[in-house]
């Protein structure tokens, strides 16, 4: 092919000078194989080339066997061999470290989720610097050189099948999203969006999640009631149905005590899970389990609430349940009349127990009232010197000194010296 010079650079520009064919000065657009002949990058891991020197581990003793005084010490050196990042394009490298990383962050799952008190504040940092290290990257430059993002699959990281040492991170993470959760998440409604985009992942993650917002409930301010209801409700939203199974239980045991929230708007929030046609599929595949644990406080509020429209709520939510199971709702109505029939029974015992107990108190501090009344009349008597004055001929016959005869006071008299 005919190649045509390019004229000498000026002085201010580079002294190099290279050929170009002549039939690109016509049409640029072939230099597409010009690219295609430029050397293939190298398709490794992006998370290897943060590390620029790799770091041998060893392995360090278990958190269970550690004294309390170097527990938080030893788990604070456990994070950071996990900030230490393997290249998984070779499958054979560095496999000690990897088995030792996995164990690393296995362990550590285990004692957060089982240990309380082991993820002091202290140790945020360090949590917080191996969760971004070991999830946050950017994506490797792709082996295709035309790579068009909007219609080319892109290139995926090389490590991200590693699921076990993965999912141990992820379960890391989300032991610290879950303290963030509840303490931040009326400021940001952007991290309750993340942990459900975390459950979306793995859906094993959602009995942590649960049960850290019931453990941390709030007791006393009806507006973080509120905020949490409409968390779970979100969270219900994405739930599969083999995790709803493990939560079912005290998840609807806090969702009936809020329902007897006498803070209606509390009552209502939780009446409102009701109007979900995804949580009512859960909770009538699983009425057997549900409608036992929520019957009691629904048949009573309706009763005893002061506000019409959450009594109108519980009405709609019986009639709901009645449709699902007539049969299990038939029985729950008869136990649950039973058993008030109990109570009444108990109550009126234990009213009449205390009815006799007060009037035997009473009879009682008659009693000594009237007693400590004569002691002190004779009191005064006696000070007085007046005679005593008997109250009934008993008391006047045991005042009156019985009189002896002279025979026989002389007789014992002589008796008694005769037997001197």
């Amino acid at each position: 092919m005919e190649t045509t010079k390019l004229p000498p650079s000026s002085p201010s520009s580079p002294t190099t000078s290279f050929s170009v064919p002549s039939a690109e000065k016509v049409d640029g657009f072939p230099r597409r194989s010009m690219r295609r002949a430029r050397q293939r990058r190298s398709h490794s891991s992006s998370q290897f080339r943060y590390q620029s020197s790799q770091v041998e581990l060893t392995p360090l003793p278990l958190l269970k066997d550690a004294p309390v005084a170097e527990l938080h010490d030893l788990f604070c050196k456990k994070l950071q061999q996990c900030c230490v990042l393997f290249d998984f394009l070779d499958c054979v490298a560095d496999l000690k470290g990897k088995e030792i990383k996995r164990a690393a962050l296995n362990e550590l799952v285990e004692s957060v989720a089982t240990s309380r008190g082991v993820l002091i504040e202290p140790l945020y940092p360090e949590a917080i610097k191996m969760i971004s290290v070991n999830i946050f990257r950017t994506l490797p430059p792709s082996e295709n050189p035309e790579f068009d993002p909007e219609e080319d699959e892109p290139t995926l990281e090389a490590s991200w099948p590693h699921l076990q040492v993965k999912h141990a991170t992820v379960h890391v993470v989300l032991h610290v999203c879950n303290y963030m959760c509840v303490n931040l998440v009326s400021s940001s409604p952007q991290l309750a969006y993340c942990v459900v985009q975390f459950m979306e992942k793995d859906a094993t993650v959602t009995e942590y999640i649960i049960r850290g917002l019931l453990k941390y409930w709030p007791k006393t301010c009806t507006q973080k009631e509120v905020m949490f209801l409409g968390e779970i409700e979100e969270i219900l939203d994405v739930i599969e149905p083999s995790q709803f199974i493990r939560v079912q239980e005290p998840l609807f045991k806090q969702i009936a005590a809020c329902i007897s929230s006498p803070h209606f708007q509390v009552a209502e929030r939780a009446l409102y899970f009701w109007n979900n046609e995804y949580i009512l599929s859960l909770i009538e595949e699983n009425c057997q389990v549900i409608l036992p644990l929520v019957f009691a406080t629904l048949y009573r509020v309706s009763k005893e609430h002061w506000n019409q429209t959450i009594v109108s709520l519980i009405y709609n939510v019986l009639k709901t349940f009645m449709e699902m199971n007539s049969k299990l709702f038939d029985d729950l109505t008869a136990s649950y009349k039973v058993e008030k029939q109990k109570e009444m029974k108990r109550e009126r015992e234990r009213t009449e127990l205390w009815r006799g107990l007060e009037e035997h108190q009473e009879r009682r501090m008659q009693m000594l009232t009237e007693a400590a009344r004569n002691q002190r009349n004779l009191q005064e008597r006696g000070e007085r010197g007046d005679p005593p004055t008997p109250s009934s001929p008993q008391t006047a016959h045991s005042d009156q000194p019985e009189p002896k005869p002279s025979g026989a006071s002389s007789s014992s008299s002589g008796g008694g010296e005769s037997a001197t």
